[in-house]
C-alpha cells in the first residue's frame, strides 16, 4: 500500500572531501586499466622516455608506474593530491589542450579508493607523500632516481562494494596490456615495459624505436601488430583543412573476421569515436565484403581548437568542430593509399596458399627402409635428362609483375610464369575488378557510354516501384528503365561496357543491393550498384582464353589500382615465390 503522507522536506548538505574524491574515483577510475591509463599519461605529460608498469592480481593489489620524466618537487606532491590542481593547463581556455591530462582528479581520486604512494625526484632531492582512503599524510624525504614512481596498492579497499564488479585477474590484467599497447602506438619513441610481479613475467615491452614518426612508428607497429600487418600496411599522410592523417592501413587481403585490429587516436590520444570507426569502414567499402573489417592504425592531428577532448572524463571520446572533414580525410586518404598500392596484395595470401597446399610428410615404416633405399637409386631413363626445359617465350616476357600467361586450369585460373616464381590468377574475379574500376571511371567522366536494345526487355519483378525511383541515377550508370505497367519494367538500355547481359538478372542484383546494402550516402549507393554490374560484365568461369587474353589481362591488371582484390576483398591472384615452391617439394 503507497505511503500518501507527505514526505520531510530533503535537506542539502555540502559533501566532504573524502566523499567527492570517491564520487569522481567512479567516473575517472573504472576498473585498474583506468588507473594504469591516467598515471602512465601523467608519466608521458612528464616527459619520461622509459615507462615500467608493474602490476598483482590484475592490478586490484598493486599498480606501481616508474618513470624517467621530470618529477615533482616537495612542494608539488601534496598539491598533485588536491583536487582540480594541474601543471597542464591554467583554466583560461578548456580548448587548448595539448597534454593526455588536464582535469587534476585522477590522483586524488586514486588515493580516495586505494593506498597512494608517490616518490618523486626533480634535482632537489627525493621526496615522497602517502595518501590512504582520502588521508593524506606529511611529506617525507625519501630515496629516489630522476622521475617519479606512483604505486597504488588494493584498489577500491575504501569501497568494498566496486571489488564486486571486477572481472578476473587474467580479464583485468588483459585490460591493463591493452591500454598500454595503444599508448605504446601512441608514442613509437618510448620505451614501455609491462610486468606481473605475481608471476615475474615480462608481459609486454617495447623498445624505444628509432628514426622519424612514420620510420618509429613502423617499428613499433612490428612489434606490436606483427612483422604481416606491417607488411602489408600502407603508409597514410594526407592534410586537409587543418587536419592530418597519418599512420599505417592494411592492404584490403589482409582484413580481419572483427574490428579488433583497428586503432585510433586524435593528437596523439587513443579514443574509441564511432565517426571515425565509420569512416574507416566507409573508405574500405569498395574493396571488402560486409563480413570483413579493415586493420588500420590512423592518428588524427590538428590545433587543439578544432578538437574538444573534455566530452567526459574518461577522456576517451573527441567532438570535432568540422566531424564531416575529419571523415572525408580518413576516407580520401586511405582510399588516395589504396589506389597508389596498384595490384598489390597481401603477402599473407601466399603463405595461406602455402599452407593450404603444403603435403603432410608421410610416414615411412620399417617394412619400407630396405624399398626406399632402393628408390634413392633410380636412374633416369636414356634422353630425359636430354629432354628441353620449359623457357620463356620470346614473344610471351616475363618481367611484368604477374608474368606472362602459360597456362588456363579449370576454365578459370590462370596460370602465369614470373621472373621470380609464378602467379594464380582467378580470370573472373580479377575481370569483375577490372570492369568495375572501368564502370566508375566512365561514370565520373561523362556518364556510362549505354548500348540501346533493339527490343525493349520486359521484366517482371516485386522490386519494380524501388527500382523505378532510381532510374534517374540508374540511367547515368548506362542502364535505362521505364514502367511498363504495375510490376513491370521495360529495359530500353544497358551499360555498353557489360555486352549482352540478363537485364532481368542485373535488375535482380540491384534491387538485392537497395534492400540489403549498408550504404548511406548516394555515392555510395551507386558505387555499390556499379560492383553489382560489374559481375554480369566479366568473363566467366568455364571461359577458355586464349594466350593474348591473358596476358591482355594481367598487363591491365598491373595498371589498375585495386586490382589485388575483387569487389568483395579475395585476392585476385596469388604470387609464388620460387622459394615457395622449392619449399612444397622439399628443395629448402
Amino acid at each position: 500500500m503507497l505511503d500518501h503522507h507527505k514526505p520531510s522536506r530533503p535537506i542539502i548538505r555540502q559533501l566532504d572531501e573524502a566523499a567527492i574524491n570517491r564520487i569522481a574515483a567512479g567516473e575517472v577510475v573504472e576498473r585498474p586499466a583506468s588507473a594504469v591509463k591516467e598515471l602512465v599519461e601523467n608519466a608521458l605529460d612528464a616527459g619520461a622516455k622509459r615507462i615500467a608498469v608493474d602490476f598483482a592480481d590484475g592490478g586490484k593489489t598493486l599498480i606501481r608506474v616508474t618513470d624517467d620524466g621530470c618529477g615533482m618537487s616537495a612542494e608539488d606532491l601534496p598539491l598533485a593530491l588536491s583536487r582540480h590542481a594541474t601543471s597542464k593547463i591554467d583554466g583560461t581556455d578548456l580548448l587548448d589542450i595539448r597534454s593526455f591530462g588536464f582535469r587534476g582528479e585522477a590522483l586524488p581520486s586514486l588515493g580516495a579508493v586505494g593506498r597512494l604512494t608517490i616518490t618523486s625526484h626533480a634535482g632537489g632531492g627525493g621526496h615522497a607523500i602517502t595518501v590512504n582512503g582520502g588521508r593524506i599524510e606529511g611529506v617525507r624525504p625519501a630515496s629516489a632516481r630522476p622521475g617519479t614512481v606512483v604505486e597504488l596498492r588494493d584498489l577500491f579497499h575504501a569501497t568494498p562494494a566496486r571489488l564486486k564488479f571486477m572481472r578476473s585477474d587474467r580479464a583485468e590484467a588483459q585490460a591493463i596490456a591493452e591500454v598500454i599497447r595503444r599508448l605504446a602506438m601512441a608514442e613509437p619513441t618510448v620505451g614501455f615495459t609491462l610486468t606481473d610481479t605475481g608471476t615475474e613475467r615480462v608481459v609486454f615491452r617495447a623498445d624505444p624505436q628509432p628514426g622519424d614518426f612514420f620510420d618509429a612508428l613502423h617499428g613499433r607497429l612490428s612489434s606490436i601488430l606483427g612483422a604481416d600487418f606491417a607488411g602489408n600496411a600502407l603508409r597514410l599522410d594526407a592534410e586537409r583543412e587543418g587536419l592530418r592523417l597519418s599512420g599505417y592501413a592494411a592492404l584490403p587481403t589482409y582484413s580481419r573476421g572483427s574490428a579488433v585490429a583497428q586503432y585510433l587516436f586524435v593528437n596523439g590520444r587513443p579514443v574509441l569515436d564511432r565517426m571515425l570507426i565509420g569512416a574507416l569502414r566507409a573508405a574500405y567499402m569498395d574493396v571488402l565484403s560486409r563480413d570483413r573489417h579493415p586493420a588500420a592504425v590512423l592518428m588524427l592531428t590538428c590545433d587543439p581548437q578544432l578538437v574538444d577532448v573534455n566530452v567526459h572524463p574518461a577522456k576517451s571520446e573527441v567532438r570535432f568542430r568540422d566531424p564531416a572533414a575529419a571523415r572525408a580525410l580518413i576516407v580520401t586518404g586511405i582510399r588516395h593509399a589504396l589506389a597508389g598500392a596498384g595490384h598489390r596484395a597481401s603477402t599473407t595470401v601466399a603463405a595461406e596458399t602455402i599452407e593450404a597446399i603444403r603435403p603432410e610428410a608421410p610416414r615411412v615404416y620399417q617394412m619400407d627402409q630396405a624399398s626406399l633405399a632402393r628408390a634413392t637409386t633410380w636412374q633416369a631413363p636414356l634422353g630425359f635428362a636430354e629432354a628441353p626445359s620449359a623457357r620463356m617465350e620470346p614473344d610471351l616476357p616475363a618481367d611484368g609483375p604477374l608474368g606472362a600467361a602459360r597456362a588456363q586450369l579449370h576454365g578459370n585460373y590462370i596460370i602465369a610464369q614470373t621472373e621470380r616464381g609464378m602467379v594464380i590468377v582467378d580470370q573472373h574475379a580479377a575481370h569483375e575488378r577490372l570492369v568495375y574500376e572501368r564502370l566508375k571511371a566512365q561514370r565520373d567522366a561523362a556518364g556510362v557510354a549505354a548500348q540501346a536494345l533493339l527490343i525493349p526487355e520486359i521484366v517482371e519483378t516485386p522490386d519494380a516501384a524501388a527500382l523505378l525511383e532510381i532510374a534517374d541515377d540508374l540511367s547515368r550508370l548506362g542502364l535505362t528503365i521505364e514502367s511498363f505497367g504495375h510490376g513491370a519494367i521495360a529495359v530500353r538500355e544497358t551499360p555498353a561496357i557489360l555486352g549482352q547481359v540478363d537485364a532481368a538478372a542485373l535488375l535482380r542484383d540491384i534491387a538485392d543491393e537497395l534492400a540489403t546494402g549498408d550504404s548511406t550516402t548516394l555515392q555510395a549507393r551507386m558505387d555499390a550498384i556499379l560492383s553489382r554490374m560489374s559481375c554480369h560484365g566479366s568473363v566467366r568461369s568455364g571461359r577458355a582464353m586464349r594466350a593474348e587474353e591473358m596476358n591482355a589481362l594481367l598487363r591491365e591488371m598491373e595498371a589498375t589500382p585495386l586490382s589485388g582484390q575483387c569487389n568483395h576483398g579475395r585476392p585476385t591472384y596469388v604470387e609464388l615465390k620460387l622459394h615457395d615452391i622449392e619449399r612444397l617439394f622439399g628443395r629448402r
